[in-house]
């Protein structure tokens, strides 16, 4: 019964909200832990009352999750409740009431401008040394990818999925599929397409003839994300910086936050990175904040200092 309960809940995230196949994994597990912890009570997600649900929530903290961790699982579990009330399977809700652990908002790692300046000039200074043409190839795709998830902000999942038919000469643009399917269109440098012409010029026909602009061998036909975030840690000890400090995401930080602090309205900013809630972005606005105590120092006219 209770399995019964979890397959239709995953079904319903699939076919209403468009789940990822991750995230639908991500909630099975989570589920199939807090149903066996509730077996292990004698109870299950009908039965399970708000009292047993704080035991779970206690007993994940007592195991040394973190905070981080137990709010995902807290999610889980009022939207699980929340479709089996919806439902009919039940006439409660008991997670309406329940709380879990603070979790501390750090703000993203993010590299200067001066940082991917570095990164850029290592990229090229690896095509020029490429001794061979698998070498001067993988270094053309390694420079393109760098200046794709600068220029662009995607999400390393929907960089390294794009249709090789997503970038065309005379398009300023790409339309991306995120998360939920959801399509958004993004900006596109020159740079940044001349950056991936000159790698799929290295192609061989194979290559060309893929569907995916990074194509790869493999099942899913594109350049894994593993080998990707490799290759950009390497690439950061070659541009002298740490390679703990370097990843997909943190080059998608980059490009939030050199935007905004260069005037960029945070919408729009959220808009580009394909954020559904405005809530999400809002991590940027310390960015914003330090640039509204410069203007107020700059430019108001009773702070004359002089």
């Amino acid at each position: 019964m209770s399995s019964r309960l979890i397959r239709a809940f995953l079904a319903m995230l699939s076919s209403e909200r468009g789940a990822a196949a991750n995230t639908i994994a991500g909630y099975e597990r989570d589920l199939e832990d807090y149903l066996a912890a509730l077996a292990a009570r004698g109870s299950g997600p009908l039965k399970a009352d708000i009292v047993a649900l704080r035991a779970y929530l206690q007993s994940l903290s007592e195991a040394g999750f973190k905070a981080s961790t137990i709010q995902r699982r807290l999610s889980a579990l009022r939207q699980f409740h929340g479709f089996l009330y919806a439902e009919g399977h039940r006439g409660d809700d008991p997670t309406v009431t329940l709380t879990g652990p603070r979790k501390a908002q750090s703000l993203p790692k993010v590299l200067d401008v001066d940082d991917v300046d570095r990164l850029f000039q290592a990229a090229q200074a690896g095509i020029a040394e490429a001794k061979t043409p698998a070498a001067r190839r993988a270094a053309l795709r390694l420079s393109a990818l760098v200046e794709m998830l600068y220029a662009t902000g995607l999400r390393v999942s929907e960089l390294l999925a794009l249709p090789a038919a997503s970038i065309a000469r005379n398009r300023d643009h790409l339309i991306v599929r995120g998360k939920g399917g959801k399509e958004r269109i993004v900006l596109l440098t020159e740079t940044a397409k001349e950056a991936v012409f000159r790698y799929r010029e290295t192609l061989g026909e194979d290559g060309r003839a893929s569907r995916h602009l990074f194509p790869a061998e493999g099942e899913a036909g594109h350049l894994a994300r593993q080998v990707f975030a490799r290759e950009l840690k390497r690439l950061a000890g070659r541009a002298g910086l740490a390679a703990e400090k370097l990843s997909p995401h943190v080059m998608r930080h980059a490009f939030a936050t050199h935007l905004l602090q260069n005037g960029a309205d945070l919408r729009i900013v959220q808009q580009l990175l394909g954020h559904a809630d405005i809530s999400t972005t809002q991590i940027y606005t310390h960015v914003l904040d330090e640039r509204a105590k410069a203007m107020v120092r700059d430019l108001h006219p009773l702070n004359d200092e002089g």
